[in-house]
């Protein structure tokens, strides 16, 4: 199948103002179009923001009647459609069905009057209540007769991130392979990667499943319950069920975004200074100077390719499910062997105290 990258995220949210004040606010993304009723999306009021090339559309439902009502009622604000960018939307939908992916909705095409553009988009199933848009660009429009674009206002710096540069699955014990499997079949997918990472007395299975054209990569995890209970076990409850537990996004100075985006609010994960005392025997000699991640806790890695930067940002999720990362590419292609569990490590120092307030909650009500 040829996809081309992931042309954008939409998350269903209880209030789009809301979620979109806090994004601009503390990660620097820009309104660039709205919708609703007035510009023919019924039931529900769309924000599309932008930083870079990165495109999320953050969605609310005005009535029960909107697929957004349920998703939030089950998961709270979460990731409901992940879009790939396609040359022939209706190809790429019939070629999907016919390998077995659930129909969500046939071919659309969208254009206005007021240019020649035209946006073609087709929805399957993906996992959980995760789905697939393919969008087929023909022009620059973002989507005509659906959103109306805001220009932004001129920045004074720099893009700090560009792109998506993956995405980050839970599922349940036993449906990781399957998942994989589907991937495969259904668009195309290549297992480039697997992992079973441990952390104290937890454990998970992770594998990565890539494009042909290597532009959309998803990292798909399941925990080991033979082991001690852990935050994939605690996103899957909490969440209800399987689901994007985070976006990563891609930037050209890590140490400047975190360091800004601390600055507006967005809190990050935190690293035991021990990491940093045998970071270059680990890794050897590091592009960037040590000194300058120590402070901000950005863990560095490598594969054959080159060098990985990496950091989590704490969940503002009300849920404490989905957060965002962070991820600088020197070279690198893949996702070290020794990040995944530094990340999950310092992930779960997080959400560690949250979990035992919440059980202790639970059994205070037995």
């Amino acid at each position: 199948m040829d996809i081309l990258g992931i042309d954008h995220v939409e998350f269903y949210v209880g209030d789009a103002r809301q979620s979109a004040f806090f994004l601009c606010t503390a990660f620097g993304f820009h309104v660039a179009g709205h919708g609703g009723p007035e510009t023919g999306l019924d039931a529900q009021r769309t924000l599309l923001l932008s930083h870079g090339d990165s495109r999320i559309l953050l969605t609310s439902a005005l009535s029960g009647a909107h697929p957004a009502d349920g998703y939030v009622s089950r998961h709270g604000d979460g990731v409901a459609v992940i879009a790939f960018a396609v040359r022939d939307a209706a190809a790429c939908y019939e070629r999907a069905v016919a390998a077995g992916a659930a129909s969500v909705e046939p071919p659309r095409v969208f254009k206005d009057d007021s240019s020649a553009d035209t946006v073609t988009t087709a929805v399957v199933g993906g996992f959980g209540d995760v789905v697939h848009r393919f969008v087929q660009r023909d022009g620059t429009a973002f989507w005509p007769a659906a959103l109306e674009p805001q220009p932004a206002a001129p920045r004074a710096d720099a893009d700090l991130v560009r792109a998506i540069d993956h995405a980050a699955f839970c599922v349940p014990a036993g449906e990781l392979e399957a998942t994989v499997e589907y991937y495969q079949r259904v668009f195309g997918f290549k297992l480039i990667f697997e992992e079973y990472v441990e952390v104290g007395t937890q454990g998970m299975y992770s594998q990565v499943v890539q494009s042909p054209s290597a532009t959309a990569t998803f990292t798909i995890i399941q925990p080991d319950m033979s082991r001690d209970r852990g935050q994939i076990d605690d996103f899957l409850t909490w969440h209800g069920g399987p689901g994007v537990q985070h976006l990563a996004l891609s930037t050209d100075d890590i140490v400047a975004a975190v360091a800004t985006f601390r600055d507006n609010g967005a809190g990050f994960a935190e690293t035991p200074g021990a990491y940093y005392d045998v970071l270059t025997d680990r890794v050897g000699a590091t592009d960037l100077p040590v000194d300058r991640l120590r402070p901000l806790g950005i863990l560095v890695d490598r594969d054959h390719w080159g060098q990985m930067y990496q950091i989590f940002s704490k969940s503002m999720h009300i849920r404490r499910t989905y957060f965002w990362e962070l991820i600088e590419r020197h070279g690198a292609r893949t996702f070290g062997t020794s990040n995944i569990p530094a990340l999950y490590a310092a992930k779960e120092r997080e959400l560690a105290d949250v979990r035992e307030a919440v059980d202790l909650k639970v059994a205070g009500h037995r």
